[in-house]
């Protein structure tokens, strides 16, 4: 179901064969969308994760694409298809990646985002990350500033490590 309502989702790595639907949803949701090689240079590299979240029709719609750092998982990318938003299809991603990293006690994650930005901020805080900083003039459509966010890292059991 959508309008509210959590829909059954597949959620698993992405591949190059889902880059155009990787495109579709990009350009319906974001005013300055990543290009298709950005796309196919994370989902090439070995250290990144990057998940899609598949309808029961199959039909991608939505994905997160994270970058491993040092101390860091950096939250690059994530998006839910206009007609699915509201349904988890954001949380049930963010909950993969936390699983599939829960051993990893050495580095927590981050990500930036539109200051404006109060649901997916809510989202964010739901899940455990805080506010750390603001990055001025960060999105290059609007010069918009973005909050930075930070999660630490979380121990096998799901706990967060600390």
């Amino acid at each position: 179901m959508i309008d509210g309502q959590r829909v059954r989702l597949d959620i698993r790595r992405l591949t190059l064969g889902d880059l155009s639907d990787i495109e579709r949803i990009e350009q319906r949701v974001y005013p300055t969308p990543w290009s298709r090689s950005m796309f196919a240079g994370e989902l090439a590299k070995p250290s990144s994760v990057s998940l899609g979240a598949f309808d029961e029709e199959g039909r991608l719609v939505g994905y997160l694409i994270v970058s491993r750092y040092v101390d860091a998982w950096h939250v690059m990318n994530i998006a839910v298809d206009t007609a699915t938003r509201r349904a988890g299809v954001a949380s049930r991603l963010l909950e993969e990646l936390f699983e599939l990293t829960a051993g990893d006690v050495r580095r927590g994650y981050t990500l930036e985002v539109r200051v404006s930005n109060r649901s997916a901020i809510a989202l964010y805080e739901r899940y455990g990350f805080t506010a750390n900083g603001v990055r001025r003039g960060y999105y290059t459509d609007n010069r918009e500033d973005a909050l930075i966010m930070w999660k630490d890292p979380i121990r096998a059991g799901g706990e967060p490590d600390g």
